[in-house]
């Protein structure tokens, strides 16, 4: 199992020294650096920061949000960078949520698994740059035909040569069919709030992936002695998740929750959230559903959890960014010296 660094998304204002964050993590050997984006940054250009200063490391974007671009728009991105950081570029791509699609986007949210299809055979014609590209979808069509069209739009060729044709694509999924979907399809895998021993619940998805598909989740770190202290973070991070990321009656993170028996934490959880007892909801949180889903405790407890992530389908462990510059070294430090 590799190491990677997960840097989120930038909150208020850029995360601090994000661009030594990286280089530290090659340093330490990691495999990946990802970035995120939520409705604030993009995700691109803080890679592309990094890309200036690093050399061997990968560039993940987890997630880049298929709706916040065309899948001309996103090749357009994706060969660019990858030129940029001499193919070093993995794009991790997702449907996000409503609440961002349409209120964000201002794009219809419905169909995501059929727009996530229809967007990815479209990357990769443009990346295989095989002949002028057309599509005729229900989600997009190339040329454009529809309401308000000129008709005068032709097929066209990307006039950068890629660095590569078949930059590696990975999916953010929580659901079977959307997991299902990644191992078919894709590269690779984004699981989230996903404990290392329940993989079995998308079993029979992942029975499709094709070898060399990867599995990249990321979990929080919290290395302090008081294991109640050290899941505190884990905690917040919970219930901003399950309570306040995506509307009342489509939470994707409180489903997978639900799914790994916290239904009724779930469901007190979102509620208080969306009543305004964000403090109430993190002490909802069970201690159990926070101590599964992250390393957190003291370092011989960190270190057998470790030993079950070793046991699981991950091929990648990504390290959660923590709230200073300086946790998130020793944290990856440790992790670093752990793995081996």
């Amino acid at each position: 199992m590799k190491l990677g660094l997960q840097l989120g998304y930038w909150r208020s204002k850029p995360t601090d020294r994000f661009i030594e964050l990286a280089q530290h993590a090659e340093a330490l050997g990691f495999d990946i650096v990802c970035a995120a984006e939520a409705y604030g940054s993009d995700v691109f250009t803080p890679l592309a920061a990094i890309a200036v200063h690093t050399q061997r490391i990968r560039l993940g974007t987890s997630i880049m949000q298929i709706s916040a671009r065309t899948p001309a728009c996103a090749a357009m991105t994706a060969i660019t960078l990858d030129h940029l950081s001499n193919g070093r570029l993995c794009l991790g791509v997702g449907v996000s949520g409503p609440q961002v699609v349409e209120g964000w986007y201002g794009q219809p949210f419905a169909k995501p698994l059929e727009r996530t299809r229809e967007w990815l055979a479209i990357f990769r014609a443009i990346l295989a740059r095989e002949q002028p590209v057309s599509f005729e979808g229900r989600q997009y069509q190339l040329p454009y035909r529809g309401p308000g069209s000129l008709g005068l739009g032709k097929p066209l060729t990307s006039i950068v040569h890629p660095l590569r044709r078949n930059i590696p694509v990975f999916l953010g999924a929580e659901g079977p069919k959307n997991v299902e979907l990644a191992a078919r399809q894709f590269d690779g895998w984004f699981p989230m709030l996903m404990p290392p021993e329940r993989f079995d619940l998308f079993g029979e998805a992942l029975a499709h992936a094709k070898p060399g598909f990867e599995v990249l989740p990321t979990v929080s770190v919290s290395i302090q002695d008081d294991l109640t202290t050290a899941l505190l973070p884990v905690k917040q991070h919970l219930a901003l998740y399950i309570g306040g990321m995506g509307a009342k009656e489509e939470n994707f993170h409180r489903r997978i929750v639900e799914r790994l028996g916290f239904a009724e934490a779930a469901q007190k959880i979102q509620d208080l959230w969306l009543a305004g007892r964000q403090k109430e909801a993190v002490f909802a949180v069970p201690d159990e559903l926070a101590d599964t889903l992250s390393l957190a405790g003291p370092r011989e407890h960190v270190r057998a959890k470790l030993a079950r992530w070793k046991n699981s389908p991950a091929t990648t462990l990504l390290v959660g960014r923590s709230p200073s510059f300086e946790e998130t070294v020793r944290n990856m430090e440790f992790l670093a010296q752990e793995i081996g």
